[in-house]
């Protein structure tokens, strides 16, 4: 980290304000080199008036903000022109700095070397991304909460309770001759780690609601060609996005949408018809709804009430039974050929605009989306912290069947401590560079 970076901060076009800004240890000695007043002692946290000049020639009319090391986000020098807002004007103002010493900082380095100079923490920087990101008021008060570290909290709270419990272990194996130290055993373990269980159990399920509140819910609409699915869409929709016609394999690529449920953002997305194709074009789309299949929260499948059965629907039953999903019935106003009976399955027509209120109370009560309680905001709400949850929540697990079969507690112990580490990646006391940079490359240019 020792180059001084630079990138712009605000949105490129037509505007009132671009901020260009610049963190390293050149940073004073940069702008120096093109602002018309010498800052090299200017104070921290101050704001100064000038020109940004090229050879004399006046390029801007801008303010500067001065902040020093260390009370800063990245925790080094950092400067922030305020420039006019314009493509050309911020680009060439760019330009200088880094004709002037700076590098074009990548996507997220900002945040990045917050995290690496120890400003904020994974879970915090998660949560400046989604606070970027947030589409509702509750996912931005849960962002705000991450990134006061109230999420890291709870870990590290978890943490310490492993530690106290291993060391404790180390201790007895370590010094078995001191008469003076409290024997660790199976018994007196099992209700400490019993209870580090069944915090991990309330975190996961928190912050799955989280995840809910902060990205929505994905739902997958599937079926052959024709059931319905453009038009049931376009029907929750309430707008004609995808096209219907009576040819089989119209929609040969995704199409999606939104739509709120009990305040719950459903991004909703309609798939290429399954069935067996030579048509080169139409195989890519039936591949692609295969994958969303796979990574969708819900899957909406049609049948036809009108038509028997077909081998793929079967196999496309099978496949989704260990997800969440809805089997609807469409065109319950035509004669029934349907040669199968489905428990629960939600009959509709849409063609009549009948049972589609079915479809959303079914799927607020799938997710409990009424229930889902916004006054804890201090949990962890995207996917790799959870999977890494999880992950410490089956090592607890394998502990406590180890402790209830008398396994040697030297086995438990290396449990503990891999839960113990795994936790640690949450929060970025253990990680690897290539996670470092899988993570922040999500972030835009210049945060």
């Amino acid at each position: 980290m020792e180059d001084t970076i630079a990138a712009i901060s605000t949105a490129l076009g037509v505007g009132a304000i671009s901020v260009i800004r610049i963190s390293g240890d050149k940073s004073l000695e940069i702008i120096n080199k093109i602002f018309d007043k010498d800052l090299s002692n200017a104070k921290s946290h101050t704001i100064h008036y000038g020109h940004i000049i090229d050879n004399s020639e006046i390029i801007d009319e801008v303010l500067v903000s001065v902040m020093l090391s260390p009370k800063t986000f990245t925790k080094e020098n950092i400067i922030e022109i305020n420039c006019h807002g314009g493509i050309n004007t911020t680009n060439k103002v760019l330009e200088l700095v880094l004709s002037n010493g700076a590098r074009l900082a990548e996507p997220g380095e900002f945040t990045k070397r917050a995290f690496l100079n120890g400003r904020i923490d994974l879970t915090q920087a998660d949560g400046i991304m989604n606070l970027i990101e947030a589409k509702t008021d509750i996912s931005r008060k849960m962002s705000i909460n991450q990134l006061n570290g109230e999420a890291s909290n709870n870990i590290k709270k978890i943490r310490k309770k492993l530690v106290d419990i291993v060391s404790n272990i180390e201790v007895n194996i370590d010094y078995p001759e001191y008469e003076d130290i409290e024997v660790v055993t199976s018994e007196k373990i099992y209700p400490l780690v019993l209870n580090i269980k069944e915090e991990l159990e309330k975190i996961i399920k928190k912050s799955e609601d989280g995840k809910i509140i902060n990205e929505g819910i994905k739902i997958g609409i599937i079926g052959r060609p024709n059931v319905g699915k453009s038009s049931l869409l376009n029907t929750l929709l309430e707008e004609e996005k995808a096209i219907v016609t009576d040819i089989e394999g119209t929609t040969r690529d995704i199409v999606e949408g939104k739509i709120i449920i009990n305040g719950f953002v459903c991004n909703i997305i309609d798939t290429a018809g399954i069935r067996e194709t030579d048509n080169i074009v139409e195989k890519i789309g039936v591949n692609k709804s295969y994958d969303i299949i796979t990574s969708s929260d819900l899957i909406i499948m049609i049948l036809n009430n009108n038509e028997r059965i077909t081998e793929e629907e079967l196999e496309l039953l099978s496949m989704i039974k260990k997800k969440n999903h809805i089997i609807v019935i469409n065109k319950i106003d035509l004669e029934n050929k349907l040669n199968l009976y489905v428990e629960d399955a939600i009959k509709i027509s849409i063609k009549d605009n009948t049972g589609i209120e079915d479809i959303k109370t079914r799927i607020s009560e799938i997710f409990n989306l009424d229930k889902i309680t916004t006054d804890d905001m201090s949990y962890l709400s995207n996917a790799r912290s959870i999977s890494l949850l999880k992950q410490a929540l089956y090592k607890i697990k394998e502990s406590l069947a180890n402790i209830e079969n008398n396994t040697w507690v030297d086995i438990i112990e290396l449990d503990l401590k891999e839960c113990w580490n795994i936790l640690g990646e949450i929060i970025g006391e253990t990680y690897t560079d290539e996670l470092i940079d899988e993570i922040f490359s999500r972030f835009c240019l210049g945060k």
